[in-house]
């Protein structure tokens, strides 16, 4: 098992990774009955698609040997209804000021574009990347 989930009422869910036992709360956002005190479940959806493509990002910088350390990003999900739904996350990649080659921001796009969130989400679901390099 990866992780267990407990619905602790009120629209609030608690969840805990088993191996590292750290845990995470859940709120419903304001716009669906909730108080938005914490991430939503479709918040933590667009965030995990930000990290992951900082993670592979990173893993292809050590091989690289590049230094990408303080890489941020802005992440904003934009809701659907009818099915209620994620219509498109839109992520901004906030590069450090560094003298990158060509070739080393093609990589690093391609990388963050080809990560493990990305493919697992479905197809019609708008993802846009910016880069600001």
């Amino acid at each position: 098992m990866t992780s267990q989930a407990t619905y602790k009422g009120e629209l609030r869910t608690s969840c805990v990774h088993l191996a590292s036992k750290n845990s995470i709360i859940t709120d419903a956002p304001v716009d669906n009955h909730g108080r938005g005190e914490a991430f939503s479940p479709t918040d933590l959806v667009a965030t995990a698609f930000a990290s992951c493509m900082l993670t592979v990002m990173g893993i292809k910088a050590n091989q690289m040997e590049l230094d990408i350390a303080d890489t941020k990003t802005d992440v904003t999900k934009i809701m659907a209804s009818e099915p209620r739904r994620i219509a498109e996350i839109v992520v901004t990649i906030y590069m450090p000021k560094k003298n990158y080659s060509e070739k080393d921001k093609a990589i690093m796009e391609h990388t963050a574009n080809t990560c493990p969130v990305f493919y697992s989400l479905h197809p019609d679901l708008k993802k846009t990347v910016c880069f600001v390099w």
